[in-house]
């Protein structure tokens, strides 16, 4: 990607045209109803498009062409290898249209454009790649069966899958979804946020261009509770997949025994503890990742570490290093790449932030930067980011998922107690454990309860690993081989001899 200044970035904005319509069998149109809602650009609270508002009506025609091209084996029944060679073209697409998906997510969601553009866009790009060369490389078994028989196990693909995705990251969370399943030969109806349908809506273009057969990939444009139930609920959809918070996770499960019992698979929330014990052996160091770990992405992050947990021993000076860190993130115009806070997504999470940090205080406290940051109208929802001393596990900006800039900080006294705060949560999404000390670092990532621990650092991933959580943080996995798992059907063929 050519790097560009701030000039450049608006300029290139300004440029932009929005797809606005949903993609149902290979073209654009709008919804049954005619509805649309706005979709509006966090920065300046200027409309961007008017998005066709896609319900029930909208859902029972893309599920029955998603249906059909599945039935018809045009891509269901394709070699491995020939779907791999679609995928790899759609990354090849994105590639060179990565400019315009990274203002297309900067503007939709507010996100700055130096992280769409140096992670979020080569991310994606990077697991179509992945995704689409593991596929053929997916074996079946032949099962120890005694000489008179001969026991297949191969995977199929399931049929068709209704993906449910988030605004946080926007495309990332879309191809987490869609690469492995359609690489596995499934037809999808895809429902994007309604704060973030921009991106989605272009890569289904792209999709086509890419020589992926109409009718297997749709994308609804649409809210919750008109789309995303309808599609939840609907008889036809064989898989449901979601990324979101635990309450619509929850609801979702609901539909699913209400309908088919389709298979539901969730990413919900988390509410990430880091624990900092006191033979870390670099506080800067440690202090900058918890920054990062919380004000990255404006806290707009399902793993963001929310509940730090300091040995008491190191509070202070851990204190001064990370206010320290936090200078570096100060919300500002996305498009700038200096920026590296970009505003709340909309007005309703920016009052969210801002009354979780009311409620801290009120709940005794302490402020060490940052705070309520009044809104005016029309100059974007920005958040301050803030750190809250002196919490405990009581608290409910502790015990809730914010998904904003604030940090609660509490203090510990022996492992047994951090390992106790520390799974003392209903959710279990990611943790980090900082300490010089190898047996501990062992003793208490595997006590943790998560689905992913991250050892002297936060968030370090890779496509080859899998990415998800346990308790009420959901089930199933992304990326690696074992997101196919979610998208293929473990069949039996039992031969007699």
């Amino acid at each position: 990607m050519a790097k560009h200044n701030y000039d450049d970035w608006k300029a290139l904005a300004g440029a932009l045209t929005f797809r606005n319509q949903a993609w149902i069998n290979g073209r654009f149109q709008d919804a049954q109803s005619g509805e649309t809602f706005v979709c509006v650009n966090p920065a300046t609270e200027a409309t961007l498009a008017e998005v066709a508002s896609c319900d029930s009506a909208d859902v029972d025609i893309a599920v029955a062409s998603a249906r059909q091209t599945f039935d018809s084996g045009v891509w269901s029944e394709r070699s491995p290898a020939e779907r791999k060679q679609v995928l790899l073209k759609l990354a090849e697409l994105l590639e060179q249209h990565q400019d315009e998906f990274a203002l297309l997510d900067t503007l939709d969601m507010g996100k700055s454009i130096s992280e769409t553009s140096g992670l979020d866009i080569p991310s994606s790009i990077g697991c179509w790649r992945w995704t689409a060369e593991a596929v053929d490389k997916v074996y079946g078994e032949i099962a120890p069966t005694g000489n008179d028989a001969l026991a297949l196990m191969t995977r199929e693909p399931i049929g068709v899958i209704g993906a449910i995705v988030p605004w946080n990251y926007p495309l990332m969370m879309a191809t987490w979804k869609l690469a492995p399943a359609l690489a596995a030969g499934n037809s999808v109806v895809l429902k994007p946020s309604e704060k973030s349908p921009l991106s989605a809506l272009r890569l289904a273009e792209l999709a086509q261009q890419a020589g992926l057969p109409d009718g297997v990939l749709n994308v609804l444009p649409g809210f919750g509770h008109t789309a995303g139930k309808a599609l939840a609920l609907h008889m036809d959809v064989d898989v449901l997949v979601f990324t979101g918070s635990t309450r619509v996770a929850g609801m979702l499960m609901e539909y699913a025994g209400q309908s088919n019992l389709k298979r539901v698979w969730l990413e919900a929330g988390g509410k990430s503890p880091n624990i900092v014990f006191d033979d870390c052996d670099d506080i800067k160091e440690a202090a900058a990742n918890a920054a990062v770990a919380i004000f990255g992405n404006q806290g707009e992050v399902c793993i963001a570490a929310s509940r730090l947990y300091l040995q008491k021993g190191i509070k202070d000076e851990f204190l001064a290093a990370l206010a320290e860190a936090a200078k570096a993130f100060q919300p500002g115009d996305p498009l700038d790449p200096a920026t590296t806070m970009g505003p709340m997504v909309d007005g309703t999470q920016l009052d969210t932030v801002n009354r979780y940090v009311q409620s801290g205080l009120d709940e005794g406290g302490e402020l060490l930067i940052g705070g309520v940051r009044q809104h005016r109208e029309g100059e974007g929802y920005f958040a301050q980011p803030t750190i809250i001393t002196g919490a405990n596990n009581d608290m409910t900006m502790v015990r809730e998922e914010i998904f904003g800039p604030v940090l609660a900080v509490c203090e510990f006294e022996t492992e047994e107690e951090a390992i106790r705060l520390a799974n003392d949560s209903k959710y279990g999404l990611g943790a980090s454990v900082w300490t010089s000390n190898l047996k501990r670092a062992h003793r208490v990532s595997r006590k943790i309860q998560s689905g992913m621990v991250w050892v002297n650092g936060w968030g370090d991933g890779d496509q080859t690993v899998a990415f998800g959580g346990v308790k009420g943080s959901g089930n199933g996995r992304d990326k690696s081989l074992h997101a196919l798992e979610k998208y293929t059907e473990l069949k039996t063929i039992w031969f007699r001899l």
